[in-house]
């Protein structure tokens, strides 16, 4: 039953995860590009390496000979996945999954030009010239991200031609990686967005937890909160399309699959192999497992009979405003926790820049889901970084 779990990426997620497993028996190894990182603090082992590079890749996955890998970042060279999976080693969901996945522009055709599923048209760019091109084929206002990146980096609506130089160069600088490519989005006029977290299980069906909204800026999740109240038509139309995409790809975990809403229905926005930082959420126990416990019994094959909501909760994120080099410390924590029915997570990143996530506030309750994005958002503008 104990399984040697090597976690690539090791932020805010990534240590949750492994809280999980911890909790499940299972032993898990820590890799990041940074000593340090938050699930390096709570992992039974750790390494520092520069996973784009496949030799020191490789030879991490040979040291330790592990059981299951799970990536939990786009900067991986997940190409050597293949190879890790020929060989046995059970990759999370699959080595095709995380190898489309960690890339806008497989996951994007794949949804769209494969399997039919609605999204916004689009366009890719790898220069400027093209950049245009994709924005005059789109139209304004468009939306423009990196094809690897994470947390918004990157991220930016083009509302006029004299936003397109702007926009091209801040997606360059956002990049994750080497793959200098942008993807050109139609913009959408959605109502609102949601993450729809769906499980795939290896013996069992595809399950879906209550929808979270989520309010966005420069591309990065501020709020969520769980139940998103919404149109059912519009909820299983979006269930369809997650268990359509999810099923093409294969394997077993949990998804972050997100969607714009709008009043004709849904449209396929992007996908994660692994827990999404809108999910956050479900740490307040709004369900019956997290969504960290519920990737880790995925992952170990564990049976899932149900997910069931238990009350309504919202996440509010808790942002650095200054570059801090040496382990930020944190004030008017006592004025947050003194706050009822609610609950706070500090990550442990050992350095801050401004607008880095920090650490989340948890409200939940009986009381309505705008009540608790209030209380949430008020608890974390009680706690400075300093």
């Amino acid at each position: 039953m104990r399984k040697k779990i090597l976690l690539l990426g090791s932020g805010e997620l990534g240590k949750e995860f492994v809280i999980a497993c911890q909790r499940y028996g299972q032993y898990v190894i820590a890799v990041d590009s940074y000593p340090g990182a938050p699930a390096m603090q709570v992992a039974h082992a750790f390494e520092v390496i520069d996973m784009l590079d496949c030799s020191a890749l490789d030879a991490v996955v040979a040291k330790h000979q592990p059981d299951i890998i799970v990536p939990e970042i786009e900067a991986i060279r997940t190409e050597r996945f293949f190879a890790y999976e020929a060989q046995g080693i059970q990759v999370v969901p699959s080595a095709k999954a995380a190898n489309f996945t960690m890339n806008r522009k497989a996951i994007r055709d794949l949804a769209a030009i494969e399997l039919g599923v609605k999204t916004a048209k689009y366009r890719y760019a790898t220069t400027l010239d093209s950049f245009r091109e994709g924005v005059a084929a789109c139209g304004l206002p468009c939306v423009v991200k990196p094809l690897m990146s994470s947390s918004g980096k990157g991220q930016s609506v083009v509302r006029s031609e004299s936003d397109i130089e702007r926009a091209w160069h801040y997606a360059m600088e956002g990049s994750r990686g080497d793959l200098k490519e942008v993807i050109v989005e139609e913009f959408i006029a959605f109502d609102y967005e949601i993450t729809l977290l769906t499980v795939t299980q290896k013996y069992g069906p595809t399950l879906f937890c209550p929808p979270i909204g989520h309010r966005q800026e420069r591309g990065d999740y501020q709020e969520s909160w769980q139940p998103m109240p919404m149109n059912p038509a519009h909820l299983d139309e979006a269930k369809a399309m997650a268990a359509k995409v999810t099923e093409a790809l294969g394997g077993a975990g949990l998804w972050g699959v997100e969607f714009f809403i709008t009043a004709s229905g849904a449209y396929f926005s992007e996908l994660s192999p692994r827990p999404h930082d809108t999910g956050m959420v479900t740490l307040g126990n709004t369900q019956n497992f997290s969504e960290f416990e519920l990737h880790a019994r995925a992952v170990l094959g564990w049976s899932i009979p149900e997910i069931v909501l238990q009350r309504n909760g919202a996440s509010a994120v808790v942002l650095a405003e200054q570059s801090i080099e040496q382990y930020p410390a944190f004030k008017g924590l006592e004025e947050a926790i003194a706050m009822e029915s609610s609950d706070f997570r500090l990550f442990g990143k050992p350095t801050a820049r401004p607008y880095r996530r920090m650490g989340v506030t948890l409200s939940f309750g009986p009381q309505s889901v705008e009540y608790h994005v209030e209380r949430a958002k008020l608890m974390a503008s009680k706690i400075a970084i300093v």
